[in-house]
């Protein structure tokens, strides 16, 4: 039987703006296994990165913060609901870089121009591994070698911008890896990518996962790198998680009116098929009204209760959080 490692309950990160309350992530709830791989999926702004960012406290001060919820990380027999540590607490730095690790989008922007990438390496070994200045340095070495970049001996001695894109993105990699960290949370991290490197850094993750037997939390708006990367997958519409299940299931049969428009915008090489876009566009949850399903002003299924009444997760497993499914939940 499969062993939970990263638990989500009902999370609730909320931000404080001018314009009101912004329930960026809104009850979300789903579990990551221990060697798993899970993709959570969804549009630009639908709360997925701060979901991500969430778990490893991480969510931008001072108007952000979680409000609610659990995010329960099993280590060893015990169980610690991180979202109940001190932010810069110690035991929430020994997690963070040591057992849960985060690959970010854009790594010129997330690795700091002024220091080599050896030094970016070995900072997190000197923290979390006590090793000395020899050994960190082998490490460095090491893990650039694991990911795939030449001549590592002397690229240590390189700054972020005397490296490629593909280059700085196994940096990335590199420096995520470096303490052998139990989950390794990748933020869209092919974005910015051409799709030649892309496939190389993808296959260099599946590979690399492989090796540690690390856990994987994999974001992205690309279905075909889900479908590629993960065995389960979690569909996130509006702050809320909207179907869960495993990847090939969802991708099979969606169960979600949201998830069916998803995979309806896929082009298909061969297909002559045109492409139907999902309707209108995201609605402003600023003003959405909380007692409803929040993708009924673009649902072709709509009902009147969906204005009415927010629905609950239909299913276990293989779930979704439509009305749809009251009375046919065999479906599920």
């Amino acid at each position: 039987m499969a062993e939970t490692l990263m638990e989500l309950v009902d999370l609730k990160t909320y931000f404080d703006n001018e314009d009101g309350l912004l329930r960026a992530v809104d009850g979300v709830s789903f579990e990551i296994e221990k060697g798993e791989t899970l993709g959570l999926v969804g549009e630009s702004g639908c709360g997925k990165s701060v979901t991500a960012l969430s778990t490893i406290r991480l969510i931008p001060q001072p108007r952000g913060y979680i409000a609610e919820g659990e995010i329960n990380y099993h280590r060893n027999g015990e169980v610690i609901d991180i979202s109940k540590l001190k932010r810069h607490g110690k035991k929430m730095r020994s997690l963070r870089g040591n057992d849960i690790a985060i690959i970010f989008q854009e790594p010129m922007t997330s690795l700091n121009p002024v220091y080599t990438i050896g030094e970016q390496i070995t900072e997190g070994i000197f923290i979390h591994q006590d090793a000395d200045k020899k050994s960190a340095l082998n490490r460095a070495v090491e893990m650039l070698k694991k990911v795939g970049i030449s001549a590592p001996e002397s690229r240590i001695h390189s700054y972020p911008h005397e490296l490629s894109g593909g280059q700085r993105q196994r940096a990335m990699i590199a420096i995520a890896l470096a303490c052998d960290p139990n989950f390794l949370i990748a933020d869209e991290p092919t974005t910015a990518l051409d799709v030649t490197i892309e496939a190389q850094i993808l296959e260099l993750m599946r590979d690399l996962q492989s090796e540690f037997g690390m856990s994987i939390l994999f974001i992205t708006h690309d279905l075909g790198v889900i479908g590629e990367m993960a065995e389960r997958m979690v569909v996130m519409y509006t702050g809320k998680v909207v179907e869960t299940g495993d990847t090939d299931e969802v991708f099979k049969e969606p169960l979600h009116p949201y998830t069916q428009g998803l995979m309806s915008s896929i082009p298909r090489i061969g297909s002559k098929e045109r492409l139907i876009p999902i309707k209108g566009s995201v609605p402003n949850i600023l003003t959405l009204d909380q007692d409803q399903c929040y993708f009924a002003s673009r649902c072709p299924e709509v009902m009147d209760i969906c204005y009415e009444k927010e629905p609950p997760v239909f299913g276990e497993e293989r779930n979704t959080k439509c009305w749809l499914y009251d009375t046919k939940e065999e479906a599920v």
